[in-house]
């Protein structure tokens, strides 16, 4: 006891030191990364800002995440980061930026709390450049610049991180409960993901606490009945509410959140199936971000663009659908092929691979001479932890049947921390050591430069050849003049293994710079030349990449007037297009995709999100004037058409099918239910997501007026074809 009272004596004292000078600029270069300019993002993911725009106007709608300010359909993640981005929307004001703000906060926060939880072990050194690396990884600013989940998702896990090293440096139990409480809090930001962290929590506990087995097994089995208790707290009351009480649960397949819990946002994201049953027939389920890349769009700059034939565009969209990034062995949504190195394929490997080199032979120090049976250091048990963090998720991506690329934030704290602490550590050994262990710190030098050469070779026609020249040239140099001054020790060995460490962040660095250089994309964030398309990999020669991404969209309702020289995505309806993607929820063989909007980098606001913000006016006084006191302004098939007019005008837009289309929360006899007592007439149908409810769709049709398009379609020369086409507009009303 006199040792832990010394130890937390010894931690009240180094807090009231002065702040590290040196963290001043690592903090500068995070908040950098995470805000500059995101108050260009005028909408962010649109999907989500929809459901903040609905939580601010009610607290039913708050407490349940509902999409719609109408309580039809929740969102399809729980609710706390969300009710964390309504705060800051009600605060603020409803921005794109302020929704954005509490993740570009968690994301500078990640960087302080792995720099204090480095810092206390493995030195100061250590614990700079593991906040350094977390700062510099591509794909956390990539995601902390959206308002999308996971960045929020990685600061409480560290949080929770923090307080466990806190539970076993005091032997306070408290704190152990705090840890694992903090892990349920986490479960409702994203569910199953945030339990990915528990075999380290396990792992680290038993290991480094001095108390009995007894009190071990008796204090991990309370705390994980808590966690589990606060995890499913929100699900519990969900559940128990009567389904007319509240909305139904989205991308649920039976209005349950611990299904969605289980299913769409747990299992399923291993196993790759992400087959749903919809009220009638089965078909793939739409993924989480119901897009990808369109990577065509006319260079208003270039003559030649615009006089190329649409054949030849559908042509390059079908290439590009096939394997994003270029070649098919790159998988869905350009996370490459399951196996032990798919890590290392393109697409990953530029994301979060920067350092794995650097980090394995990092491992091989930190535990070089550790026995089996102990006694284990400080930094050796702190070292199992992160290695208990790392390969498990590194092993989940390696095997994984269905992800986006920006998941790999979870991958983030473990690399950075044995980047830091493993510099350190080799370091140490390469100047105080004769043997084999002073051989990792150069070795770890050549093959992370050889790997930072190999991740940038796909993109010499982005990036051009110098700089994938200057890592590697300098990496084998620094790395053989280390291994040759082995034995000299002088202030020119300590600048040669400083300038090693540059060299290995430099190309790190620039790409996390990329969504602000080439702009980002807020539906699925990732880093890169083409960072802005959300689909990673290496650009097209045949796209420039300031203007790839979700771009030639159209809002619902409007046409082009030159559509032949558009790029023209079909509806899955209409669609004869072969040897294309099949995007989940869509309802054919072919590539299917919603309505999107630009998210180029531009000095004027961007509208990036994968959903068009863009909303068409025309239609929109027309719905307007012609609303007879319907609560629903209109009703369309899934949440890509809804969003933008429930961001535009804060009214209950009906999403019949949820976010993909294909969740079965519309019968018929409940449409005809809501149609006598008035609460919506019109019908937008864009030929998009029918999954789950063709029978729904098809009694429309046969039921109702079409509304003339004259009345409402936009014929604007600014909008741009679509990939729906020209919806149609119905109107039904029933006595």
């Amino acid at each position: 006891m006199k040792h832990m009272n010394s130890e937390v004596k010894e931690e009240r004292t180094s807090n009231k030191k002065r702040i590290d000078l040196f963290l001043v600029p690592i903090v500068l270069i995070a908040a950098f990364l995470s805000l500059f300019k995101i108050w260009t993002d005028e909408y962010a993911n649109a999907y989500y800002t929809a459901a903040v725009k609905s939580m601010l106007q009610s607290f039913h709608n708050f407490f349940y995440a509902s999409f719609d300010p109408g309580g039809y359909v929740t969102i399809d993640k729980p609710p706390v980061v969300f009710w964390i981005q309504t705060i800051s929307a009600k605060i603020f004001g409803f921005h794109g930026w302020s929704v954005i703000l509490p993740q570009a906060l968690a994301g500078i926060g990640s960087v302080l709390l792995l720099y204090v939880l480095i810092k206390r072990t493995f030195g100061v050194w250590a614990g700079r450049f593991a906040a350094l690396a977390m700062a510099l990884t591509p794909i956390v600013p990539a995601v902390s610049r959206t308002n999308n989940i996971d960045s929020m998702l990685v600061f409480t896990l560290l949080l929770a991180t923090w307080m466990l090293f806190r539970a076993v440096r005091t032997v306070k139990f408290g704190w152990v409960l705090a840890a694992f409480a903090m892990i349920g809090v986490a479960f409702n930001m994203k569910m199953l993901q945030a339990y990915m962290v528990l075999p380290a929590f396990y792992v680290f506990y038993v290991v480094a606490t001095k108390i009995t087995w007894k009190k071990k097994i008796a204090f991990l089995t309370t705390a994980t009945a808590l966690m589990l208790a606060v995890s499913v707290s929100w699900a519990v009351v969900v559940d128990s509410t009567s389904a007319d009480k509240r909305p139904y649960m989205g991308s649920s397949q039976t209005n349950s959140v611990l299904e969605l819990a289980f299913g769409y946002n747990g299992i399923n994201r291993l196993t790759g199936n992400t087959s749903v049953t919809g009220s009638s027939h089965k078909q793939p389920a739409q993924t989480e971000q119901q897009t990808a890349s369109s990577e065509t769009k006319q260079n208003s700059n270039s003559s030649a663009d615009s006089s190329q034939s649409s054949n030849q565009r559908k042509s390059s969209f079908s290439q590009k659908m096939q394997a994003p990034g270029g070649g098919n062995q790159n998988g869905m949504f350009n996370t490459g092929n399951p196996g032990p190195f798919r890590l290392f394929q393109k697409g990953l490997s530029d994301q979060i691979s920067w350092l794995l080199p650097f980090v394995i032979f990092s491992i091989v120090g930190l535990f070089a001479g550790v026995k089996f049976k102990g006694p284990y250091t400080a930094k050796q048990k702190e070292s199992l932890f992160w290695l208990a963090w790392l390969l498990p998720v590194a092993v989940f991506f390696s095997i994984a049947g269905f992800f986006h690329q920006y998941y790999l934030i979870m991958l983030a704290p473990p690399i950075a921390a044995f980047a830091g602490a493993g510099a350190v550590a080799l370091w140490s050994m390469y100047k105080q050591h004769n043997d084999w262990k002073s051989w990792l710190l150069p070795g770890g030098i050549l093959t992370t430069a050889a790997l930072q050469v190999y991740i940038m070779s796909p993109y010499v026609s982005s990036i051009g050849v110098a700089p994938i020249a200057g890592v590697g040239a300098l990496g084998v140099i620094l790395a053989l003049v280390l291994a040759i001054r082995k034995q000299r020790k002088n202030s020119l060995t300590n600048y040669l293994g400083a300038a090693a460490m540059v060299v290995l962040l430099a190309m790190p660095a620039y790409w996390a710079m990329t969504p602000i250089i080439y702009g980002g994309n807020s539906m699925l964030p990732s880093a890169g030349p083409d960072s802005s398309s959300g689909m990673g990999g290496p650009p097209s020669k045949a796209t420039n990449s300031k203007q790839s991404g979700f771009n030639g969209m159209q809002p619902p309702g409007s046409s082009s007037g030159n559509s032949s020289s558009n790029n023209q995505m079909q509806p899955p309806s209409g669609s004869s297009n072969s040897g294309q993607m099949q995007m989940p929820g869509g309802s054919s063989n072919n590539s299917q995709m919603p309505n999107s909007f630009s998210s180029k980098s531009s000095s004027s606001k961007r509208k990036s999100g994968g959903m068009n913000a863009e909303v068409n006016q025309k239609l929109l006084n027309y719905l307007t004037k012609n609303n007879t006191g319907e609560k629903y302004l209109f009703a369309t098939t899934d949440s890509t058409s809804a969003a933008p007019y429930i961001i535009k005008t804060g009214k209950p837009v009906m999403a019949m099918g949820g976010f993909s289309g294909s969740d079965p929360i519309l019968t018929l006899s409940k449409l005809k239910a809501m149609i006598k007592k008035g609460e919506v007439k019109y019908f937008y149908l864009s030929g998009m997501g029918k999954g789950g409810q063709s029978d729904v769709i098809t009694w429309i049709k046969e039921n109702s007026k079409e509304i003339p398009s004259s009345k409402w379609q936009s014929t604007s020369s600014s909008a741009q074809q679509g990939p729906s086409g020209n919806g149609t507009l119905y109107e039904i009303t029933l006595k």
